[in-house]
Protein backbone atom coordinates (compact mmCIF):
# COMPACT_ATOMS: atom_id res chain seq x y z
CA UNK A 1 0.00 0.00 0.00
CA UNK A 2 1.27 3.44 -0.99
CA UNK A 3 0.76 5.91 1.85
CA UNK A 4 1.68 9.52 2.53
CA UNK A 5 2.15 11.22 5.88
CA UNK A 6 0.55 14.58 6.61
CA UNK A 7 2.55 16.12 9.45
CA UNK A 8 6.12 15.57 10.53
CA UNK A 9 5.88 15.09 14.29
CA UNK A 10 6.03 12.17 16.69
CA UNK A 11 3.58 9.93 14.84
CA UNK A 12 5.25 10.40 11.46
CA UNK A 13 8.61 9.61 13.03
CA UNK A 14 7.21 6.48 14.68
CA UNK A 15 5.71 5.23 11.41
CA UNK A 16 8.97 5.77 9.54
CA UNK A 17 11.05 4.09 12.24
CA UNK A 18 8.82 1.02 12.21
CA UNK A 19 8.84 0.98 8.43
CA UNK A 20 12.63 1.04 8.45
CA UNK A 21 12.76 -1.86 10.92
CA UNK A 22 10.42 -3.96 8.78
CA UNK A 23 7.39 -3.84 11.09
CA UNK A 24 5.04 -2.61 8.34
CA UNK A 25 5.36 -5.14 5.52
CA UNK A 26 3.65 -4.11 2.32
CA UNK A 27 3.59 -0.41 3.22
CA UNK A 28 5.50 2.15 1.16
CA UNK A 29 5.66 5.80 2.25
CA UNK A 30 5.70 7.84 -0.95
CA UNK A 31 5.71 11.34 0.56
CA UNK A 32 5.69 13.39 3.73
CA UNK A 33 3.72 16.63 3.50
CA UNK A 34 4.24 19.79 5.56
CA UNK A 35 3.02 23.36 5.57
CA UNK A 36 6.26 24.85 4.21
CA UNK A 37 9.83 23.99 3.36
CA UNK A 38 10.74 25.18 6.88
CA UNK A 39 8.52 22.54 8.53
CA UNK A 40 10.24 20.04 10.82
CA UNK A 41 8.97 17.26 8.56
CA UNK A 42 11.47 18.29 5.90
CA UNK A 43 14.42 17.08 7.96
CA UNK A 44 12.55 13.92 8.96
CA UNK A 45 11.79 13.11 5.32
CA UNK A 46 15.43 13.69 4.36
CA UNK A 47 16.63 11.42 7.17
CA UNK A 48 14.43 8.60 5.84
CA UNK A 49 15.09 9.31 2.15
CA UNK A 50 11.48 10.02 1.21
CA UNK A 51 10.13 13.01 -0.76
CA UNK A 52 9.00 16.06 1.22
CA UNK A 53 6.15 17.96 -0.43
CA UNK A 54 4.22 21.14 0.26
CA UNK A 55 0.61 21.57 -0.83
CA UNK A 56 -2.15 19.17 -1.73
CA UNK A 57 -1.38 19.06 -5.46
CA UNK A 58 2.14 17.84 -4.74
CA UNK A 59 0.79 15.36 -2.24
CA UNK A 60 -1.67 13.92 -4.75
CA UNK A 61 1.07 13.83 -7.41
CA UNK A 62 2.83 11.22 -5.25
CA UNK A 63 -0.20 8.93 -5.92
CA UNK A 64 -0.83 7.68 -2.37
CA UNK A 65 -3.65 5.22 -1.80
CA UNK A 66 -4.03 6.51 1.77
CA UNK A 67 -2.88 9.49 3.80
CA UNK A 68 -2.19 9.37 7.53
CA UNK A 69 -3.13 12.75 8.99
CA UNK A 70 -1.03 13.47 12.09
CA UNK A 71 -0.86 17.23 11.90
CA UNK A 72 -3.65 19.39 13.33
CA UNK A 73 -7.33 20.26 13.27
CA UNK A 74 -6.50 22.89 10.65
CA UNK A 75 -4.89 20.28 8.42
CA UNK A 76 -8.06 18.18 8.64
CA UNK A 77 -10.21 21.16 7.73
CA UNK A 78 -7.98 22.02 4.80
CA UNK A 79 -7.25 18.63 3.25
CA UNK A 80 -9.69 15.93 4.35
CA UNK A 81 -12.59 16.52 1.97
CA UNK A 82 -10.46 17.10 -1.19
CA UNK A 83 -8.35 14.01 -0.51
CA UNK A 84 -11.37 11.79 -0.01
CA UNK A 85 -13.01 13.30 -3.07
CA UNK A 86 -9.92 12.37 -5.07
CA UNK A 87 -10.34 8.74 -4.01
CA UNK A 88 -7.57 8.78 -1.40
CA UNK A 89 -8.39 7.13 1.92
CA UNK A 90 -7.51 9.18 5.02
CA UNK A 91 -6.62 8.04 8.54
CA UNK A 92 -7.62 10.97 10.76
CA UNK A 93 -5.82 11.29 14.09
CA UNK A 94 -6.84 14.90 14.83
CA UNK A 95 -10.41 13.68 15.21
CA UNK A 96 -11.54 16.70 17.23
CA UNK A 97 -11.90 18.64 13.98
CA UNK A 98 -14.86 16.40 13.15
CA UNK A 99 -16.90 18.03 15.92
CA UNK A 100 -17.79 20.42 13.10
CA UNK A 101 -20.91 18.73 11.69
CA UNK A 102 -20.62 20.44 8.33
CA UNK A 103 -17.03 19.26 7.87
CA UNK A 104 -17.82 15.72 8.99
CA UNK A 105 -20.87 15.41 6.74
CA UNK A 106 -18.89 16.77 3.79
CA UNK A 107 -16.11 14.27 4.49
CA UNK A 108 -18.51 11.35 4.74
CA UNK A 109 -20.13 12.36 1.47
CA UNK A 110 -16.75 12.79 -0.24
CA UNK A 111 -15.68 9.34 0.96
CA UNK A 112 -18.80 7.76 -0.53
CA UNK A 113 -18.52 9.67 -3.80
CA UNK A 114 -14.77 9.14 -4.11
CA UNK A 115 -14.83 5.47 -3.17
CA UNK A 116 -12.36 6.17 -0.36
CA UNK A 117 -12.22 5.25 3.32
CA UNK A 118 -12.54 7.80 6.13
CA UNK A 119 -10.87 6.01 9.03
CA UNK A 120 -10.74 7.42 12.58
CA UNK A 121 -8.74 4.98 14.73
CA UNK A 122 -9.24 4.49 18.48
CA UNK A 123 -6.28 6.61 19.49
CA UNK A 124 -5.45 6.48 23.17
CA UNK A 125 -8.64 4.81 24.38
CA UNK A 126 -10.31 1.40 24.34
CA UNK A 127 -13.81 0.01 24.63
CA UNK A 128 -15.09 1.33 21.31
CA UNK A 129 -16.03 -2.17 20.17
CA UNK A 130 -18.29 -2.61 23.22
CA UNK A 131 -19.68 0.90 22.80
CA UNK A 132 -20.62 0.36 19.17
CA UNK A 133 -22.30 -2.93 20.00
CA UNK A 134 -24.20 -1.36 22.90
CA UNK A 135 -25.39 1.46 20.67
CA UNK A 136 -27.18 -1.00 18.43
CA UNK A 137 -29.44 -1.87 21.38
CA UNK A 138 -29.53 1.65 22.81
CA UNK A 139 -27.22 3.66 25.05
CA UNK A 140 -28.43 6.12 27.68
CA UNK A 141 -25.21 7.85 28.70
CA UNK A 142 -21.52 8.05 27.75
CA UNK A 143 -18.87 10.03 29.59
CA UNK A 144 -15.11 10.37 29.50
CA UNK A 145 -12.80 11.89 32.10
CA UNK A 146 -9.46 12.97 30.67
CA UNK A 147 -6.96 13.56 33.48
CA UNK A 148 -3.32 14.41 32.81
CA UNK A 149 -0.38 15.90 34.71
CA UNK A 150 -0.52 19.72 34.78
CA UNK A 151 2.31 20.07 32.26
CA UNK A 152 0.15 18.52 29.55
CA UNK A 153 -2.24 21.48 29.74
CA UNK A 154 0.31 24.25 29.27
CA UNK A 155 0.26 26.70 26.34
CA UNK A 156 -3.42 26.19 25.62
CA UNK A 157 -5.27 29.52 25.17
CA UNK A 158 -8.43 28.24 26.87
CA UNK A 159 -6.45 27.20 29.95
CA UNK A 160 -4.25 30.31 29.93
CA UNK A 161 -7.40 32.46 30.09
CA UNK A 162 -8.35 30.76 33.38
CA UNK A 163 -5.26 32.14 35.09
CA UNK A 164 -4.60 28.76 36.73
CA UNK A 165 -1.03 28.27 37.95
CA UNK A 166 -0.42 24.76 36.68
CA UNK A 167 3.01 24.61 38.32
CA UNK A 168 1.54 25.16 41.78
CA UNK A 169 -1.48 22.87 41.78
CA UNK A 170 -1.69 20.73 44.91
CA UNK A 171 -4.85 18.85 44.00
CA UNK A 172 -6.83 17.85 40.92
CA UNK A 173 -8.36 20.83 39.14
CA UNK A 174 -11.21 20.56 36.62
CA UNK A 175 -10.52 22.63 33.52
CA UNK A 176 -13.75 21.78 31.70
CA UNK A 177 -16.92 19.81 32.31
CA UNK A 178 -19.78 19.62 29.86
CA UNK A 179 -20.74 18.37 26.39
CA UNK A 180 -17.92 17.05 24.21
CA UNK A 181 -19.01 19.36 21.41
CA UNK A 182 -18.12 22.45 23.42
CA UNK A 183 -15.06 21.02 25.16
CA UNK A 184 -13.17 19.29 22.35
CA UNK A 185 -12.29 22.47 20.38
CA UNK A 186 -10.74 24.04 23.50
CA UNK A 187 -8.05 21.31 23.68
CA UNK A 188 -7.05 20.53 20.07
CA UNK A 189 -4.02 18.39 20.99
CA UNK A 190 -5.26 16.78 24.19
CA UNK A 191 -8.78 15.39 23.88
CA UNK A 192 -9.13 14.04 20.34
CA UNK A 193 -10.01 10.78 22.08
CA UNK A 194 -13.24 12.36 23.32
CA UNK A 195 -14.12 13.09 19.70
CA UNK A 196 -13.45 9.48 18.75
CA UNK A 197 -15.71 8.33 21.59
CA UNK A 198 -18.48 10.67 20.47
CA UNK A 199 -18.18 9.62 16.83
CA UNK A 200 -18.32 5.92 17.72
CA UNK A 201 -21.16 6.38 20.19
CA UNK A 202 -24.01 8.80 20.81
CA UNK A 203 -22.62 12.00 19.36
CA UNK A 204 -20.91 15.15 20.56
CA UNK A 205 -23.92 16.71 22.27
CA UNK A 206 -24.78 13.70 24.46
CA UNK A 207 -21.22 12.58 25.26
CA UNK A 208 -20.02 14.20 28.51
CA UNK A 209 -16.42 15.34 28.83
CA UNK A 210 -14.46 16.22 31.96
CA UNK A 211 -10.93 17.61 31.60
CA UNK A 212 -8.68 17.53 34.67
CA UNK A 213 -5.17 18.67 35.58
CA UNK A 214 -3.92 16.43 38.38
CA UNK A 215 -0.47 16.88 39.95
CA UNK A 216 -0.69 13.41 41.48
CA UNK A 217 -0.59 11.75 38.06
CA UNK A 218 2.36 10.63 35.99
CA UNK A 219 0.24 8.95 33.30
CA UNK A 220 -2.52 10.31 31.06
CA UNK A 221 -5.58 8.69 32.63
CA UNK A 222 -8.82 8.23 30.71
CA UNK A 223 -11.97 6.90 32.34
CA UNK A 224 -14.92 5.97 30.12
CA UNK A 225 -18.37 5.10 31.48
CA UNK A 226 -21.23 3.75 29.36
CA UNK A 227 -24.75 2.73 30.35
CA UNK A 228 -27.53 1.40 28.16
CA UNK A 229 -30.00 -1.40 27.51
CA UNK A 230 -27.28 -4.05 27.41
CA UNK A 231 -25.83 -2.99 30.78
CA UNK A 232 -23.03 -0.74 31.98
CA UNK A 233 -19.27 -0.79 31.68
CA UNK A 234 -16.30 1.30 32.74
CA UNK A 235 -12.94 1.39 31.00
CA UNK A 236 -9.91 3.09 32.55
CA UNK A 237 -6.60 3.51 30.75
CA UNK A 238 -3.39 4.83 32.29
CA UNK A 239 -1.34 5.83 29.28
CA UNK A 240 2.34 6.72 29.22
CA UNK A 241 2.70 10.19 27.66
CA UNK A 242 4.63 10.42 24.41
CA UNK A 243 8.31 11.12 25.15
CA UNK A 244 8.25 14.04 22.71
CA UNK A 245 4.83 15.46 23.52
CA UNK A 246 3.16 15.12 26.96
CA UNK A 247 -0.15 16.24 25.47
CA UNK A 248 -0.39 12.95 23.54
CA UNK A 249 -0.53 9.39 24.87
CA UNK A 250 2.07 6.95 23.55
CA UNK A 251 -0.82 4.54 22.86
CA UNK A 252 -2.41 7.10 20.53
CA UNK A 253 0.79 7.19 18.50
CA UNK A 254 0.83 3.41 18.17
CA UNK A 255 -2.84 3.52 17.17
CA UNK A 256 -1.65 4.97 13.88
CA UNK A 257 0.52 1.90 13.28
CA UNK A 258 -2.37 -0.41 14.12
CA UNK A 259 -4.55 1.51 11.67
CA UNK A 260 -2.00 1.03 8.89
CA UNK A 261 -1.87 -2.69 9.53
CA UNK A 262 -5.67 -2.85 9.48
CA UNK A 263 -5.87 -0.99 6.18
CA UNK A 264 -3.75 -3.58 4.42
CA UNK A 265 -5.17 -6.67 6.09
CA UNK A 266 -7.78 -9.10 4.81
CA UNK A 267 -8.43 -10.40 8.37
CA UNK A 268 -10.05 -8.46 11.21
CA UNK A 269 -10.66 -9.49 14.83
CA UNK A 270 -13.09 -7.55 17.01
CA UNK A 271 -15.76 -5.08 15.98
Amino acid sequence: MRIALLGGGTIARLVLEHLRSGDLPGVEVVALSGRSTASRGAALAQAHAIPFVVGREALLAARPQAVVEAASHEAVRQHLVPLLGAGVSVVVLSAGALADDRLRESAERAARDGGALLYVPSGGIGGLDALKSACVAGVHAVSIRVAKPPGAWKNIPYVDAMDVDLDRLVRAHTLYEGPAREGVPHFPQNVNIAAVLALAGIGFDRTRLEVVADPALTHNTHTIRVSGKTGTFTVMLENVPSPDNPKTAWLACYSALAALRSLGSSVRYGT
